[in-house]
């Protein structure tokens, strides 16, 4: 059987299980007869879940629902400049509010489709998010006159087929017998399998009365039990390569051992076994970078060169959460066989070239552990070279990137929330060593450009509640100008990041890539230091700009405590090269180049303009 088919029917089993506990609860308490609208009974879950913010824009088919939204004592409205932004917000508010989700509201048709980017991204990069539409009542749908928002052809499921190639599961309500089972269904599918769902509200059916007893059973996140048999197998596999590599192990984080929540068990493994620890860029913080066996960030063939041998060498590597996507493997230049590799995912395991359909690796993750103890002494041997990344000295005061990113990296501390755009932002912060505690937040796989800005909006939020101190984001002057109206939104919320902004006149990866002199990779040049007051700030009370243009100046900036403090939202805009870029997106670019061929599919003589 496929993993999908597995995972399909865990997820059955799950719902099955649900309902069962349901009925107990109802039969154990048949006096709670309480009665309670449709809205307020998702509103109800979505709080004992957790979610303290909604993301979105109003819209005339999802007001009635807002109402109740609006009336929660603990669940607070964040409208957004546009339903793109939105998406990007509850992504980022997911990403940091681990054992949540992130929830968008929009209207039917024309606000959906705009957010619906935003959602394919959570997707690619398993983020539970929930997109609620607030869509035309069931007669309307039912009778499909020419209402606006519509294509004009009666299709009212039309959105919702588009939502379910971007989504896990998805639910259209047709009826309040039914609605409370759908609406535990999908939020179950989206917590479990972390990513995204749908949920069409029609504007009647919010408002329909129905039990409230479902609310005394809560929603199960957790994952579904692997069968013992086929997991005792697994493992005794897993000891038997561990015991025959002479304890030659490595462990490799990746980006699904955060959304899968395994963050911890990681941490167990990995303190109770000795084994060196490495991450994949898009698992930077899956674990502690301060751990003194944690040896930094592994991305192929553009990896640092100590970094490249170590992984490499490894007799055997138990990969954790992998998700082998281009720009997270040095476009796919990972130089190890799966005769040396072990996988762990969240619904299936890869030993060497066996499969386990349904075995996931939260469960398995503390049993491992115990069966590996016991290879400690000699695991702590093998030696693992400093994660470092020192500033180097320079002979002149230009900003460049092989300064910047570690001179950043003496910025941060402990509990910062640290948001770095796709582009010369994400690969400068790779190597930089993170304290303690910090939570790194990036788009490497989608790689929409601006996403970054609606997601610190939702990170920021999200952080206030955990009790981190800092939100930290490093964006380009070309990402910021597609999203940049949410730092309206931050000040309206209260939310005090601080916003570095990289301008260097255009768009640098792009460069790379192809076309470094072409007018393309150009933008118009912004004022952005007057920004913040233009959207609504009031310089000097709520909010601060800054212009550095050399490294003294951006040092002072960095040492001066009142900055540090970010009790304001802050903008630094940096004046940086157009042509300068982190050593490994040069690398990713060359290699990104060669696969692109742009250069090898012009006609003979035509080359770029000088």
């Amino acid at each position: 059987m496929s993993t999908a088919a597995v995972a399909q029917l865990q997820a059955e089993v799950n719902r099955l299980r649900h309902e069962l506990s349901t009925v107990k609860a109802h039969e154990q308490s048949p006096e709670s007869g309480e009665q309670i609208f449709v809205g307020q009974y998702l509103v109800e879950r979505l709080v004992q879940l957790g979610v303290t913010k909604m993301f979105g824009v109003p819209g005339d088919f999802n007001l009635g629902f807002l109402d109740f939204v609006e009336d929660h004592p603990k669940i607070d409205w964040v409208g957004n400049c546009n339903e793109l932004n939105a998406a990007y917000a509850a992504d980022g508010y997911a990403r940091v509010k681990e054992t949540s989700l992130g929830v968008v509201l929009t209207t039917f048709g024309v606000g959906e489709l705009s957010a619906i980017n935003g959602i394919a991204g959570a997707f690619s990069e398993h983020v539970p998010v929930l997109h609620i539409v607030g869509v035309p009542s069931t007669s309307q749908q039912k009778n499909k006159p020419m209402l606006h928002h519509t294509l004009g052809d009666g299709r009212f499921d039309a959105y919702y087929r588009a939502a379910e190639q971007v989504t896990i599961s998805a639910a259209s309500l047709e009826s309040k017998d039914t609605a409370a089972a759908q609406i535990d269904r999908i939020l179950t599918d989206c917590l479990v399998m972390a990513r995204p769902v749908y949920l069409m509200l029609p504007t009647d059916l919010a408002y329909e009365r129905i039990p409230s007893y479902r609310l005394k059973t809560p929603i199960n996140s957790n994952p579904p039990d692997n069968d013992p048999d086929v997991e005792q197998f697994a493992l005794d596999e897993i000891v038997k390569l561990v015991q025959e590599a002479d304890e030659d192990v490595i462990i490799l984080a990746d980006a699904c051992a955060i959304r899968h929540g395994v963050k911890q068990e990681i941490a167990e493994l990995v303190k109770r076994t000795g084994f060196p620890v490495y991450a994949a860029p898009m698992g930077k913080t899956a674990v502690d970078e301060s751990y003194e066996r944690y040896g930094g960030i592994y991305v192929g063939s553009i990896s640092h060169p100590d970094i490249k041998e170590k992984v490499e060498s490894a007799k055997l590597i138990l990969s954790i959460g992998a998700l082998k996507s281009d720009f997270n493997t040095g476009n796919f230049t990972y130089h190890i066989p799966a005769s040396r590799t072990i996988e762990l995912h969240s619904d299936h395991i890869r030993v060497q070239f066996a499969m386990f359909p349904g075995i996931g690796m939260k469960r398995l993750l503390p049993k491992l552990t115990t069966r590996l103890q016991p290879f400690h002494e000699g695991a702590k041997q093998i030696s693992v070279p400093p994660f470092v990344f020192p500033v180097p000295q320079e002979d002149n005061d230009i900003i460049s990137q092989s300064w910047l990113w570690p001179r950043m990296g003496q910025f941060f501390r402990p509990k910062d929330i640290i948001v770095a755009e796709t582009g010369t932002s994400s690969f400068g912060v790779l190597e930089v060593p993170f304290p303690r505690g910090a939570v790194f937040v990036s788009q490497i796989l989608w790689g929409s450009i601006g996403w970054t800005v609606g997601s610190t909006l939702g990170a920021a939020l999200a952080g206030v509640d955990l009790g981190y101190k800092r939100t930290i984001l490093f964006i380009g002057d070309g990402s910021l100008q597609l999203t940049v109206q949410e730092l309206s939104v931050m000040m309206r919320s209260g939310v005090k990041p601080i916003i570095f902004v990289l301008n260097n006149k255009g768009y640098t990866i792009e460069r790379y890539l192809h076309g470094m002199e072409r007018k393309y990779n150009d933008i118009s040049n912004w004022k952005w230091t007057q920004l913040l007051d233009t959207l609504g700030g009031q310089e000097g009370k709520n909010c601060l700009s800054y212009l550095v243009r050399n490294k003294s100046e951006l040092s002072t900036l960095l040492d001066d405590p009142t900055f540090a403090a970010a009790d304001k939202i802050q903008l630094v805009e940096m004046l940086m090269d157009p042509r300068d870029a982190p050593n490994a997106l040069k690398r990713q670019a060359e290699l990104s180049g060669k696969t692109n061929r742009y250069v090898a599919e012009l006609p003979s003589g035509v080359g770029e303009a000088v």
